[in-house]
């Protein structure tokens, strides 16, 4: 009995055979997942390739609620572009967190990532899309909302980033199962 499930793929090798496997099981069995970046400070971590991977070889659709800052030795924060919202790591265990301000060498990542976001979103929900198409803000309740009937309806997949031995990104990975994934009361019988 699963009612949802992560998905976590190594920031260095991407999607392996087994995460092929476990994949079309989920397909199979309409279970509604979360994909999760991992190891985004080891040698060779590739966010945005590991983002690709999904697209191509599994054939979902990936959106990308939060981009890393940096990658590899340099891993030091995450952007939640829900929020639009840069978290920096205080220390090397992951245990203290700061929210700043989006980095100017980040921006323009950002926005763009931003942008495929708010358009997913919008694709989900009617009501958003007019709002998206008349340059309104959108709220992040808004967006979650959208996201999590899309996640549900197995129309888009959140992803997210992280390196879980430093428990870097983990406490948002959590946060993302509440907001995006089934409660028992979403799933029938």
């Amino acid at each position: 009995m699963l009612d949802g499930a992560i998905a976590i793929f190594s920031a260095k090798e991407g999607v392996e055979p087994q995460s092929e496997t476990v994949w079309r099981q989920a397909d199979k069995y309409h279970v509604p997942r979360l994909a999760y970046v991992n190891k985004m400070d080891i040698v060779g971590a590739d966010f945005f390739a590991v983002v690709e991977e999904i697209r191509k070889r599994l054939g979902a659709h990936p959106v990308p609620i939060q981009v890393p800052i940096g990658a590899e030795s340099e891993f030091r924060g995450l952007i939640d572009l829900v929020t639009m919202q840069a978290y920096f790591y205080l220390d090397d265990l992951g245990t203290r967190t700061e929210a700043q301000s989006i980095p100017e060498e980040y921006r323009e990542v950002a926005e763009r990532w931003r942008t495929h976001l708010l358009e997913a979103a919008a694709e989900l929900d009617d009501a958003l899309m007019e709002k998206y198409l008349e340059g309104e803000e959108i709220t992040p309740e808004e967006i979650r909302r959208a996201l999590r009937r899309g996640t549900l309806d197995f129309k888009i997949v959140p992803v997210l980033a992280g390196s879980s031995y430093r428990n870097k990104g983990v406490q948002f990975l959590m946060d993302a199962v509440v907001d995006y994934l089934p409660s028992p009361v979403d799933i029938p019988r």
